[in-house]
Order: structure tokens, then C-alpha cells, then sequence
């Protein structure tokens, strides 16, 4: 699936970008929206998901009401995505939302197959006994086959606090003091 414009007198493939709702997925959402302005380019936002209990044993015992209310998960985290990172889908670009049941990386690599599309993809910066477990597929798999330009972003780098802040969902209130989301 490539969306083609023409610049310069050459085709212009498409910006894909990786869409999730990590910090680093945000950071590259934000940055394939600055690409698709940049190049006059369409955007095309990918959430690809797979089964909880894994693709194998989804495979033998299939279950549609359960792949439709996954898929309609993704479709929310997807549109989510796209408030958080930039206050809502962007009004002056086209943008092709695909949602695609399948490992991250095959899906990203297949969606962006021609050589003039961009793929952007976030990734996140763990540290001590993360950054030992943490195998990230994804990243050393896009880079080994996708047939076209990868741009990867890197996601914010955060103090051990504001990290344990935003997974309890507290927000900072002024200078050292914390106050509590409301519902």
C-alpha cells in the first residue's frame, strides 16, 4: 500500500509510521506528521496487534468476537495516539489509518514496501536491568528488511521520578508538588 504524490517532477512515496501509545510511539507519530508536511506526503498511521495468548494458539481455537474487540482496542489506541501526540489527527495532511492483525515489524515492513516511502518508527531508552531484558524485535528486524529509508526516534529520556509520575498518572503541580489525575 503506497500512496504516491509527485515532487519535483519524481513520485513520492508515503510516510508510515509505527503508531502506539508509548512515549517513543508518540515522539514518532509527532515526527512522521513533521515528515509528511515537510514532503507534502501522505501519512499513513499503522497499529498492528496480535492475539494476547499468542498468534499460534489464537490460530488453532479462533475466536472472532474476541480478534473484533482486539481490533477495536487497536482502532481506539490508534485514534488515541493520535490526540495525545498532536492534539488530534492533523487537518492539512491525508492520512490512511490501517489497523493489521500481525507482528509489528513484518506488518510495518510490508505496508512500507516501496523504496520511496519513509518508515518511522519510535523507540524507547531503557535503562539498567530494562535495557538487559529488553530484546526489542521490532527494531532489529525493520532495519534488516524494510525496503525503503527507516528513521527511528528515540523516545524522551526521563529521570527515574518522572517515570514512576507517569506510570501512577499523577501530575506534577508546580515545584515538587503532586497532585492526583481526576477521573
Amino acid at each position: 500500500m503506497t500512496a504516491r504524490g509527485v515532487s519535483g517532477g519524481r513520485p513520492v512515496g508515503a510516510v508510515v509510521v509505527g503508531v502506539s501509545d508509548s512515549l517513543a510511539g508518540l515522539a514518532a507519530l509527532r515526527r512522521g506528521i513533521v515528515e509528511a508536511r515537510r514532503g507534502a506526503r501522505t501519512l499513513v498511521a499503522v497499529r498492528a496487534w496480535e492475539p494476547p495468548e499468542g498468534e499460534t494458539l489464537f490460530r488453532r481455537w479462533p475466536e472472532p468476537s474476541w480478534a473484533r474487540l482486539w481490533a477495536d482496542e487497536a482502532w481506539q489506541r490508534l485514534e488515541r495516539a493520535f490526540e495525545l501526540a498532536a492534539g488530534g489527527p492533523p487537518t492539512d495532511l491525508r492520512i490512511v489509518r490501517r489497523v493489521v492483525e500481525g507482528p509489528t515489524g513484518p506488518v510495518l515492513c510490508s505496508i512500507a514496501s516501496s523504496p520511496d516511502d519513509l518508515l518511522v518508527i519510535g523507540m524507547a531508552r531503557p535503562r539498567g536491568l530494562a535495557a538487559l531484558l529488553h530484546r526489542r524485535p521490532v527494531h532489529r528486524h525493520i532495519p534488516a528488511r524494510a525496503a525503503c529509508e527507516v528513521l527511528v526516534v528515540a523516545g524522551p529520556r526521563l529521570l527515574p521520578r518522572e517515570t514512576r509520575i507517569l506510570r501512577r498518572g499523577e501530575l506534577v503541580d508546580g515545584p515538587g508538588r503532586l497532585t492526583g489525575l481526576m477521573p
